[in-house]
């Protein structure tokens, strides 16, 4: 309950400054064009809102809505998610969005995409700023990777060290290395000293995201690192330095396999209720082998920790002003890598691994982390900067679209294709929001 708690907050607060961010990039530009905006507002009010203030000689309402679903900004003069289509019916006046030049307000409908991708950068460069850039090159990590039997079909090796893909370095264990590996055509290798080319087939991101175990994954040693007095491996005998060979008869040559074979004694001990498991493990100490019996606790953990690797880890610091170009590069690339994924939306695959709210929450760490916390909203700020832009009525895009094509033939659209073209497109937003949130409940109860 703890954690849910914790990341249930960590998603409001992170919601909640996105979209003043983003709605106040409408409410800037509107404002400085002398635009009437009527309301502000974080989440949506139908029929109520939870709390609402208008200052004197001001024309906007300010409130907080009870639905968490996004927020709004109204502007006097549009058809927008509020549907006011009676206005829309007098004549149009001087302070209205609909009387001024197609360029001021193309620039009000971008507004808040526009901060919303400010914001990124600026997050992403005072996480730099602040807690500078740790991490392990792969070039570093001596004892190579870890693939599974696909990989090692297409032509990998355990140990091997990945250099580049088509050409370009790859240089540390995260996404953009998964996205570069299977979209490559080439991928070399440092196998026994030497470099290998191997010929990448044809291979679906997404496939390979959620594959168990994993397409390739950081190769840690079947080397117990230490061991917690009274739990399973320590009442078993296994001391630190031990070897791990053999998992219920299964050899096993890296401490990856062994966390392998713990989940699936975890998975066949739940389908059959049993609150814990048992194994036999075979390991070897000083070159000799033994035999014991391993009991887990409640939790179907043993109480050790293997593999670890002495790796150089490589430390980047950045000045306040250095700070500043690291951090656009790093909102760009975050922008290109989420731009070149969408693809996969548009797959049966794809629609399936949507999420909602749950998935989002999921992000965020169990425990609250101030520099995780900055790296998830700065990325759920792109998000919402490239889903806010793209095409579609009643999204940000889908007023630029039109705005677009009046530039271009010189003529408004007509309010009545506006205001069904608002509808139409907000049908499809609650379509696809139901199917995203139907997905988290449907793999929270499966």
């Amino acid at each position: 309950m703890e954690t849910f708690l914790i990341r249930a907050l960590q998603l409001i607060l992170s919601l909640s400054l996105l979209v003043i961010v983003h709605e106040g990039g409408h409410f800037f530009f509107a404002r400085l064009f002398k635009i009437r905006v009527e309301k502000f507002y974080i989440f949506f009010d139908p029929w109520f809102a939870l709390f609402k203030y208008k200052p004197k000689h001001s024309d906007t309402e300010y409130g907080i809505g009870w639905l968490p679903l996004g927020g709004y900004c109204k502007i006097s003069g549009m058809i927008d998610e509020s549907m006011d289509t009676e206005q829309m019916k007098k004549p149009p006046q001087p302070w209205e969005f609909r009387s001024k030049p197609a360029g001021q307000r193309l620039l009000v409908m971008i507004g808040g995409v526009l901060m919303n991708f400010i914001l990124a950068l600026f997050i992403y460069s005072m996480i730099l700023f602040t807690w500078g850039d740790s991490y392990i090159a792969l070039k570093d990590m001596t004892y190579g990777m870890k693939f599974n039997e696909q990989a090692k079909e297409i032509g990998f090796r355990d140990g091997d060290i990945l250099l580049s893909a088509d050409g370009e370095e790859l240089t540390r264990f995260n996404g953009d290395m998964i996205r570069s590996i299977v979209e490559a055509r080439e991928v070399t290798v440092l196998r026994d000293g030497q470099e290998k080319q191997i010929l990448m087939p044809e291979l679906s991101l997404l496939d390979v995201a959620q594959q168990s175990p994993a397409f390739v994954n950081v190769y840690y040693p079947n080397v117990v690192d230490s061991v917690v007095a009274g739990g399973g491996f320590a009442q078993a005998g296994i001391q630190k330095g031990d070897s791990l060979v053999a998992f219920n008869g299964t050899e096993i040559n890296s401490w990856n396999e062994f966390l392998d074979q713990m989940n699936r004694l975890q998975l066949n001990a739940e389908l059959q209720e049993k609150t814990s498991g048992e194994f036999t493990l075979v390991y070897s100490r000083t070159g000799i082998r033994d035999t014991v019996n391993v009991q887990t606790d409640a939790s179907f953990k043993v109480n050790a920790y293997g593999g670890l690797i002495d790796y150089k880890v490589t430390d980047v610091s950045y000045g306040f002003f250095q700070s500043f170009p690291a951090g656009v590069m790093l909102g760009i690339n975050t922008l290109k890598g989420y731009a070149n994924d969408m693809k996969y939306v548009f797959t049966a695959e794809g629609a399936k691994s949507l999420g909602g709210f749950g998935t989002i929450g999921s992000i965020f760490p169990k425990v609250w982390d101030w520099q995780r916390f900055w790296e998830m909203t700065a990325f759920l700020s792109i998000i919402l900067a490239f889903m806010n832009i793209l095409p579609i009525p009643a999204l940000d895009g889908g007023h630029v679209l039109f705005l677009l094509y009046e530039i271009i033939a010189r003529r408004k659209p007509s309010d009545k294709f506006m205001e069904y073209a608002q509808m139409v497109g907000m049908f499809l937003l609650l379509a696809l929001l139901i199917w995203a949130n139907f997905n988290d409940v449907m793999r929270f109860i499966f």
